[in-house]
């Protein structure tokens, strides 16, 4: 059997396990995200794959950090609070570090969306007074 063949035989055999490692356009499908959003987390240092020529090749932990990035961003946080929570992570082995901050950023964002959240409510009422006196005043402009 050539080289070639045995690594086709390779590649074949792993992709129908859990792969190690995953190209740029694996992760992008499998996140639903361009290629441009990875490379942009690459260069924010959130995510540092290995290079094997131009190709960029992620790894499990890569690609745990993108699932962990793109939550981040769904729970309001900025991607300088994820780096923060990443280094943490980097530089304690003890997650107690970790968990405390996140912890304490946890509690940062459902103050900062408890007031939207009284501020949105505050609107609406202001929306509903305003919406009430257009409609008493056209009503009264019709009837007479």
């Amino acid at each position: 059997m050539q080289k070639t063949e045995l690594a086709e035989q390779h590649i074949n055999a792993t992709s129908t396990t859990s792969p190690t490692t995953f190209s740029i356009g694996e992760l992008a499908k499998s996140f639903d995200i361009t290629p441009r959003s990875i490379r942009f987390y690459e260069e924010q240092g959130l995510i540092a794959p290995k290079r094997s020529g131009q190709a960029r090749i992620y790894s499990k932990k890569d690609k745990v950090r993108l699932k962990l990035i793109l939550r981040g961003k769904r729970l309001g946080f900025s991607l300088a609070e994820t780096k923060t929570l990443f280094n943490l992570y980097d530089s304690h082995q003890n997650s107690v570090v970790q968990l405390e901050a996140m912890l304490q950023m946890t509690e940062q964002k459902r103050a900062i969306l408890n007031q939207q959240l009284e501020d949105i409510r505050m609107l609406m009422g202001e929306l509903d007074d305003v919406e009430s006196r257009c409609r008493d005043e056209l009503h009264q402009l019709t009837k007479g």
